[in-house]
């Protein structure tokens, strides 16, 4: 990848009689390259950080990764820390793009809990990220450094957790499944996820079997009344 463009002094040559309008323009081709490089490096990035952990980014290596300079990384993003908070604001974006939206087509409640984590199990076995589970990756890593970083991890898996507990409390007051604590069911439907995850990744069991309990465990909670 080249440089990071920011505009050349070409660019920059307005015509006389060219007006406001032609300003505009260079202007918007100036912000689109930037947002094009900017994304291309969260992008690595993200890579990066499912495999190592968001510990392991820095400005260097990236630059280096990429083959441009640093230089033009630290007029992108300044800090080692905007750098890993723009990482998980795109990894969620990425998440949610392959896993939430589409299970949204699904009817609210159980069908759509179904929908999720068949969605998260695609989501970890091709894998979306090259080290798995972007959240599995960096939660325990940061779990106990107070911080901007941090508080952007744990917001983005609150959610889903959030996301898993509503469609379980439509169920059940749709009588779809039995009444439960949705909230608890949550966190262990969240468990299993990243406990798969691992699972996954190590290998140490065939693919098939882990997806098998993740469902088998979900289905433990979408039991109808009796």
């Amino acid at each position: 990848m080249s440089e990071p463009e920011q505009g050349s002094a070409a660019d920059a040559v307005v015509r006389p009689g060219d007006g406001d309008d032609a300003v505009a323009v260079i202007s918007d081709q100036r912000l689109l390259r930037g947002a094009r490089s900017r994304r291309t490096i969260v992008r690595h990035a993200v890579d990066v950080a499912s495999l190592e952990g968001l510990g392991g980014l820095s400005l260097g290596r990236l630059a280096t990764d990429l083959g441009i300079s640093k230089s033009g990384v630290q007029t992108l993003f300044g800090t080692k820390e905007n750098l890993q908070a723009a990482a998980v604001e795109l990894a969620r974006d990425v998440f949610n793009d392959a896993v939430v939206r589409p299970a949204r087509t699904a009817p609210r409640g159980a069908a759509r809990v179904r929908a999720l984590i068949e969605r998260w199990i695609e989501y970890a076995e091709v894998p979306l990220f090259p080290g798995g589970c972007f959240w599995a990756a960096n939660l325990a890593h940061f779990d106990s450094r107070p911080g901007r970083v941090r508080d952007a991890l744990f917001r983005c898996q609150r959610d889903w957790r959030d996301l898993i507990a509503a469609e379980l409390r439509h169920a059940a007051d749709a009588g779809e499944v039995a009444e439960l604590d949705v909230d608890l069911a949550a966190f262990q439907i969240d468990a299993v996820l990243i406990a798969a995850n691992t699972a996954l990744r190590f290998g140490d069991e065939e693919a098939e079997d882990v997806v098998d309990k993740v469902r088998r465990v979900t289905e433990g909670f979408l039991a109808p009344p009796r």
